[in-house]
């Protein structure tokens, strides 16, 4: 009787231990999404930053320049999607060529416009303005982790210097949004 009683101890000793490193293990893993992903902010936002984003420069080809972030979204639903950029002249963007933003199988691509301009912005300084640009809106149908990749020529290195009367020099991708679409 003492022997069954102590292998019923063992294996219920034995289960509590695992269950308890279990739970340590996935407060863990919760911690790491954390530090490495861009959370959810309470009212549903986003926004992503250019400069905060994992980035792809290619000088002789920039059509194929690219910010990718990594989100956790905690509500699903019908996103809006609004591209701010740093431009020098509010009445035309300047953009080349569309751009592309997609996450997981969802994809929107614009040519951007101006929407609405922000004054005295502190993202930018003279003589730039901020425009923000609806680029449309998506439905993300699931929670989880998700990658945000966004390609476009006026996605720009840090250190990128062009000169005064560049047409380069009109505009730049300052960061992306994504708000929950009111109904």
């Amino acid at each position: 009787m003492k022997r069954r009683y102590f292998v019923w101890m063992a294996l219920l000793g034995f289960t509590l231990v695992v269950s308890c490193n279990s739970e340590v293990r996935s407060d863990q893993r919760s911690n790491m999404v954390a530090e490495n992903k861009i959370l959810q902010q309470k009212d549903g936002t986003f926004s992503l930053k250019i400069d905060k984003a994992e980035c792809y420069h290619d000088m002789v080809n920039p059509a194929s320049n690219t910010a990718e972030w990594n989100i956790v979204i905690s509500k699903s639903g019908r996103y809006d999607v609004w591209l701010s950029s740093a431009t020098r002249d509010t009445t035309n963007l300047r953009y080349k060529n569309s751009v592309l933003l997609s996450i997981r199988d969802n994809r929107l691509e614009a040519l951007p416009v101006v929407n609405r301009v922000i004054q005295n912005s502190r993202d930018v300084s003279r003589p730039y303005f901020q425009a923000d640009s609806f680029m449309g809106s998506m439905y993300i149908q699931d929670t989880g982790v998700y990658s945000v990749q966004v390609i476009s020529d006026r996605i720009r290195p840090m250190n990128f210097k062009p000169t005064e009367s560049s047409p380069d020099d009109q505009t730049k991708i300052l960061s992306v949004s994504l708000t929950p679409t009111k109904h």
